[in-house]
């Protein structure tokens, strides 16, 4: 017997990446060392730290750019600042996209930040894992409603 079924009432489920924007944030000024960076980022097991000059944003800091732009480099990490490490192409993206455009631009920049602003307005950081989180719950939201739709039937 061959089953056919309409999904038209399925809800498309489009997850914004609202939800999983970290509003509490570490921030750095660009002229402290990569060392204090990497202390930082150490005590409080995170990723990145969000650098700053006079209170604005100006880049991010993170593992990748540790490894990459200081360790593999042979750089001393004491020395260093971090205003000649950071990421300043600014990986932004506004609170109202997608886990799919987040992880879109996320996969073109290769990298795994982005800081979110609503227009001029910084709101927090988003990461892979966080966009993994939110894209596995988006999921198990699709299953539940198809097997909702399916006992229906």
């Amino acid at each position: 017997m061959l089953a056919v079924f309409n999904f038209t009432h399925i809800e498309e489920i489009t997850m914004k990446i609202t939800s999983g924007i970290k509003k509490t944030v570490a921030t750095i000024d660009e002229n402290h060392t990569v060392l204090e960076a990497a202390t930082l980022m150490t005590e409080d097991y995170i990723g990145s730290v969000v650098v700053t000059s006079h209170s604005k944003i100006v880049g991010i800091f993170t593992e990748r750019e540790l490894m990459l732009r200081v360790v593999g480099k042979g750089r001393e990490p004491g020395t260093v600042k971090i205003k000649d490490v950071m990421h300043t192409d600014h990986l932004k993206i506004s609170p109202e996209a997608t886990c799919e455009e987040a992880l879109k631009i996320m996969e073109d920049k290769r990298c795994r930040h982005l800081l979110v602003f609503d227009g001029d307005e910084f709101i927090g950081l988003i990461s892979l894992r966080d966009l993994v989180v939110l894209t596995l719950h988006e999921k198990d939201d699709l299953i539940t409603q198809l097997e909702g739709y399916i006992s229906a039937t």
